[in-house]
């Protein structure tokens, strides 16, 4: 289970990625025509789009560090990442309660109680 969650973890972050370049198309072609450098800071837009489509990396690396956790047997990391992503879920689903942060609030549990030893 904690494997499965840690991939799931590792495809949120390149889903990310994608659907951010997809979504945000206009917002990224209007930047890069404009020079790229410095003209993400001059629209909510623009500024919404780099910072959802930046997200994606570090959500794919925490899914591949934890993907290495399980592998190795590295239960505190996974204490770590659960309890990270837990703390992060909280006070991203209290501000912005329709968000899918949710989906971080249901993974967490699988990291913490696999780095208990609990779940496997």
């Amino acid at each position: 289970m904690v494997l499965i969650a840690s991939w799931v973890l590792f495809g949120l972050g390149i889903a990310h990625v994608l659907f951010g370049i997809i979504q945000f198309k206009p917002q990224f072609q209007a930047a890069i025509a404009e020079g790229f450098v410095g003209k993400f800071s001059e629209s909510d837009d623009r500024r919404v789009a780099f910072w959802f489509t930046i997200l994606g990396p570090p959500i794919a690396l925490i899914g591949f560090v934890a993907i290495h956790s399980v592998a190795t047997q590295d239960f505190s990391l996974l204490k770590i990442i659960g309890f990270s992503l837990l703390g992060t879920a909280v006070v991203g689903v209290l501000a912005f309660p329709k968000s899918p942060l949710w989906l971080l609030l249901l993974l967490s549990p699988f990291f913490i109680l696999g780095g208990y030893g609990l779940i496997h």
